[in-house]
C-alpha cells in the first residue's frame, strides 16, 4: 500500500457493499463514474460471503468498462484512519486481494473530476475468477460467510444500486438466475 496520504480531501469510490454499509464517516456521497474498470463478480469468499467448504463471491473492481458507483468525501483529519479501515476490511487477515488505487473518477453531479481511492480486484491473486452468469448464481446461492448470506450480499447491491438509478445489467442477470432461496437451504 501506498505509503504518503492522497491530498485532502480524500474521496473514495465505492461500486459495492461500500455503498450500502461504508463504516466510516463522510462528509458528503456523490455519485461517480470510474472509466477503465467495471464491477463483476470475480473474487471468491472463504470468509465474509463463504467458507473454505463452500467459498462465496463478492464484487471487485476488473479491467475494461466503466463503473457507476459513489464517491464518498472524507474529513482531511480522518483520512488516515478510513484509510487504515478500509486496508483491513478490504484485505481480511492481510490477503492482498484487492489492490488500493487512486483512480480519475467524475463527480456526476458537478462534473468535477477527482482523485478516488478504491480497491481494484487483484488478477494474480488465488482468489480471482471469471465465472458465467450461471455459475455465479449458483455460487452465490450457497454461499453463507461472517457477514451472512451471499444472497443478501448480491440483493443488497442490486437495491442501492436501482436506489441511485444506477442499472448493472450483469448483476441483475445474476440475481434472475438466483434458484428461490427456499432451494438453497
Amino acid at each position: 500500500m501506498p505509503d504518503t496520504l492522497p491530498e485532502p480531501p480524500l474521496y473514495v469510490f465505492a461500486y459495492g457493499s461500500l455503498i450500502w454499509r461504508p463504516g466510516f464517516t463522510h462528509e458528503g456521497m456523490h455519485p461517480a463514474l470510474l472509466r477503465g474498470f467495471h464491477r463483476r463478480f470475480c473474487l471468491t469468499s472463504r470468509h465474509y460471503r463463504g467458507t473454505a467448504e463452500v467459498p462465496g463471491l463478492v464484487l471487485g473492481l476488473d479491467r475494461g468498462g466503466a463503473c457507476r458507483g459513489v464517491a464518498f468525501r472524507v474529513a482531511a483529519g480522518q483520512a488516515e484512519a478510513v484509510l487504515a479501515y478500509l486496508d483491513a476490511r478490504e484485505n481480511l487477515a492481510g490477503e492482498a486481494v484487492y489492490t488500493r488505487r487512486r483512480l480519475p473518477v467524475r463527480l456526476l453531479d458537478s462534473g468535477r473530476m477527482v482523485h478516488a481511492v478504491t480497491y481494484v480486484a487483484d488478477r494474480r491473486h488465488g482468489a480471482y475468477c471469471r465465472p458465467e452468469a450461471e455459475v455465479a448464481a449458483a455460487t452465490i446461492a450457497r454461499g453463507v460467510g461472517q457477514a451472512g448470506a451471499n444472497r443478501d450480499y448480491l440483493m443488497n447491491t442490486v437495491q442501492h444500486l436501482r436506489a441511485l438509478g444506477i442499472r448493472d445489467a450483469a448483476l441483475d442477470r445474476i440475481a434472475a438466475l438466483l434458484p428461490p432461496a427456499s432451494e438453497t437451504v
